[in-house]
């Protein structure tokens, strides 16, 4: 039960931590929509701010069956990858109707001079996602030239969904998500054509 009590603590912080930032959530919006006391949240967490490492600790250990894993269900290509999981934060934006925001890249723009702890942990979520593209292009093997920096291509790629993002909720429309993934896109098969001229 305990346990069952701090998981919906957990949830809901995350949740409200997406939808509304997190200066903008309050204990009191947390205890409200999870229906517990005060109690036992500061049980669990004596701080709002041990409520957000947690929250990013389950986005830190959550990559893979929260996010790589629906996105990339049926795709096998590895290049491919990239793109549906650019296609998934698409839908997001669709879906909200350009509202969403990559709840991580708010957290990094939202606290100013974060906690060690806290800090660490918003890079360790980026530095997960930029590992699981740089997979992505590794398994791609000599479609794209071998002097291609795989890691900077990742960082690259992520630096690309952020903006595109970002730019969706301020415009309130695609178009800038767009472009920046098909250029990101032209940019990649003029590696692959690259490497098919010099094989």
């Amino acid at each position: 039960m305990a346990e069952d009590t701090r998981t919906r603590l957990l949830m809901t912080a995350m949740t409200l931590f997406a939808e509304k930032g997190y200066d903008a959530t309050s204990i009191a919006d947390i205890l409200r929509a999870a229906n517990a006391n005060s109690g036992s949240l500061y049980h669990f967490f004596p701080t709002k701010q041990d409520l957000l490492v947690e929250v990013l600790r389950l986005y830190r250990d959550g990559i893979y069956p929260m996010l790589l894993m629906p996105a990339w269900d049926g795709v096998s290509d590895p290049i491919e990858k990239v793109f549906a999981l650019l296609a998934h934060y698409r839908g997001h934006l669709v879906n909200s109707d350009c509202f969403y925001g990559c709840p991580i890249g708010n957290l990094a723009l939202e606290i100013h001079e974060p906690d060690p702890p806290v800090r660490e942990l918003i890079a360790v979520n980026f530095d997960g996602w930029v590992a699981a593209i740089e997979q992505c292009y590794r398994e791609a093997g000599p479609r794209l030239p071998v002097d291609i920096d795989r890691h900077a291509l990742a960082v690259f790629t992520l630096t690309t969904m952020e903006g595109g993002v970002m730019q969706a909720r301020a415009h309130r429309k695609l178009d800038a998500f767009d472009q920046s993934v098909a250029m990101l896109r032209d940019y990649i098969a003029r590696l692959e054509v690259k490497t098919g001229e010099t094989t």
